[in-house]
């Protein structure tokens, strides 16, 4: 299975992103309104200039109460792992579940396109492997 196809399934919509500049304030409150674990940074909608997450406020937090006062600039991850709709979705898996991510944004041409949560990952690779068992019961069991 393909990037392309699990994205594909995920309900419309635009990349949810926020700006280096933006505040930390501002972060979680996206966070909570679009119900999601992390964000994309960028500057202009398209390119990937960092990922933030709710662990990076809590790491943060943790080192510095003050985090909220922060930039999220100051506590995104600026090396960021990307993935293309090309990409086979068990190879997206093997790298999400060696380097620890939970969120991989989707880039075509540089530009990006979605992105892809272990959630996304753990619902096609369930999906698939129900469509496996059905096929051998269905095998099994014929007349």
């Amino acid at each position: 299975m393909k990037i392309a196809e699990v994205l594909k399934a995920k309900p419309a919509g635009d990349v949810v992103t926020i700006t280096p500049d933006a505040g930390v304030r501002e972060l979680i409150a996206k966070l909570a309104e679009h119900n999601v674990g992390a964000l994309i940074v960028s500057a202009d909608g398209e390119s990937v200039d960092g990922i933030v997450s709710e662990r990076d406020v809590v790491r943060h937090l943790h080192h510095d109460g003050t985090v909220v006062n922060n930039t999220v600039g100051a506590i995104m991850t600026e090396v960021v792992e990307t993935c293309e709709p090309g990409d086979t979705l068990d190879a997206l898996m093997e790298v999400m579940t060696r380097r620890r991510f939970r969120h991989v944004p989707v880039v075509k041409d540089g530009k990006l396109v979605g992105i892809v949560s272990i959630g996304d990952v753990v619902k096609h690779k369930l999906s698939q492997l129900e469509f496996e068992r059905d096929q051998l019961d269905s095998y099994v069991h014929q007349t």
